[in-house]
């Protein structure tokens, strides 16, 4: 019997490439969370280099139990674990306004737990998610991230010289070699273009004074991250609220991402591996607030990285996850990585990202849109999640609960899509309407709407 291309073991030359892949993929993405937490509680350099070390070895622990899994833990798909941005606003509020760090890993460690406890009631909800809703929160997450990509081409948020002519040139260099890379290189080269992409953008960028290196010589060589090293975790009412939303909101995140990679896998999702997958985000967000670090969720940039590269073995993530764990021991590795230049990351994540929109458009072509509504729920619904995404300040005058729900592109756009395709496909409408010659909404659409996920690959 021959294996899944999921479970398969490439050889230990080719983990190792496709690995360090995935892990320069979601980098700049997994250090960012404990940054901006550290600098807006004015932490010590000392302490942000902790944070950072912690999040790093909790993230590839994650990712292990996410892509290896044991028992109920684990989706078994390559899946990339890292921070979630959602949980960014409540916790530097929380951390800002009096509960400082041991505030923040008390909500962390109670949403964590409420992450296990919902994931069998949330594996329940997979037939609300039919190709017609997964097609566009894929298409979403794929819109949504394009941004990130851009501000690193222009060189990184808050740099001086954002936006500077070199940092963009050096950007397209990258995505131009990717492309190269891609197109005329032999199989097992194209499918690591983005390594290749990453590796020649540095080598040009540190000739040019892009990137030093001083870092890695002020670095240690071993750091490891010891249970409640800020102090012991605080219960506070307000705060376990806030992070119980965002519990919510990035469920409703890895539920899209887990969808997508079963697709672009050929391995579906089903209402069990959802739950396992979701209960691994619960015990690895636990593990991040006794560990010092935040609530961890599936890595969208990883997803467009097994749809550009198509290499679907989740043993290619799980080597990743084991590189994570090693950055994270090793702070010294972690600030040769911590070097790349963002403009560098910026190219290859364009064609990355851009490849989740573009998976997400093949999954709508199997929908039908003809003499139904099915084209009105795409629309209004990457209309939502688009929204916070051009206009970040839009929700700015409504409640802290309802920014962190609407404020993530990708949560606003996957809750408009059920909601609506509940709405016009599953709900009775007017009987006898032209649109619906049985009496029931759609008139027969969910047939088309509902095909089964294997045949969208």
């Amino acid at each position: 019997m021959t294996k899944h291309p999921v479970d398969e073991v490439p050889p230990v030359r080719q983990l190792t490439a496709f690995g360090l892949q995935h892990v320069l993929a979601m980098y700049a993405g997994a250090v960012a969370v404990p940054l901006i937490v550290g600098s807006a509680m004015k932490l010590s350099p000392a302490d942000l280099a902790y944070l950072i070390t912690a999040d790093l070895l909790v993230c590839g622990i994650a990712t292990l139990i996410q892509c290896v899994g044991f028992w109920r833990f684990g989706v078994r798909l390559p899946i990339m674990q890292g921070c979630t941005f959602a949980a960014v606003s409540p916790m530097v509020l929380i951390g800002t306004t009096g509960g400082g760090l041991p505030a923040i890993y008390g909500s962390v460690i109670v949403a964590g737990l409420a992450i296990m406890l919902l994931a069998p009631a949330f594996g329940r909800l997979l037939r609300f998610f039919p190709p017609l809703v997964t097609g566009t929160v894929i298409l979403i997450i794929g819109i949504s991230l394009l941004p990130v990509a851009g501000n690193w081409a222009a060189g990184g948020v808050g740099s001086a010289d954002f936006g500077a002519p070199k940092n963009l040139a050096l950007a397209v260099f990258v995505l131009a070699v990717v492309l190269g890379v891609q197109r005329f290189a032999p199989a097992f080269l194209s499918r690591i273009a983005v390594l290749i992409g990453i590796a020649v953008g540095l080598a040009v960028a540190v000739p040019f004074g892009f990137t030093d290196f001083d870092g890695v010589g002020h670095a240690d060589w071993l750091g490891i991250s010891t249970p409640f090293h800020f102090g012991a975790p605080t219960f506070e009412f307000s705060a376990i609220v806030s992070m119980l939303v965002v519990a919510l909101v990035t469920m409703t995140e890895t539920t899209g991402d887990l969808i997508a990679v079963g697709e672009m896998t050929d391995r579906k999702v089903e209402p069990r591996s959802l739950s396992d997958g979701l209960r691994a985000d619960g015990l690895s967000t636990v593990l991040g607030g006794v560990f010092n670090t935040f609530p961890y969720t599936a890595y969208a940039q990883n997803v467009g990285l097994v749809g550009m590269t198509r290499v679907r073995s989740r043993w290619v993530v799980a080597t990743a996850g084991g590189i994570l764990v090693l950055l994270g021991l090793l702070p010294k590795l972690g600030a040769v990585v911590a070097a790349i230049p963002a403009p560098v990351l910026g190219g290859a994540g364009l064609v990355m990202f851009g490849t989740v929109a573009a998976s997400g458009l093949r999954t709508l072509t199997q929908v039908d849109f003809r003499g139904n509504n099915n084209l009105t729920v795409v629309a209004v619904s990457v209309a939502m999640g688009v929204l916070p995404v051009g206009v970040p300040t839009i929700y700015g005058k409504f409640p802290d609960w309802f920014q962190t729900v609407m404020n993530s592109g990708i949560s606003a756009g996957c809750l408009t899509a059920i909601v609506l395709n509940l709405l016009f496909n599953h709900l009775p409408s007017k009987a006898g309407s032209a649109a619906d010659p049985d009496g029931l909404a759609g008139g027969g659409v969910e047939e088309a709407v509902d095909k089964p996920r294997e045949e969208i690959v």
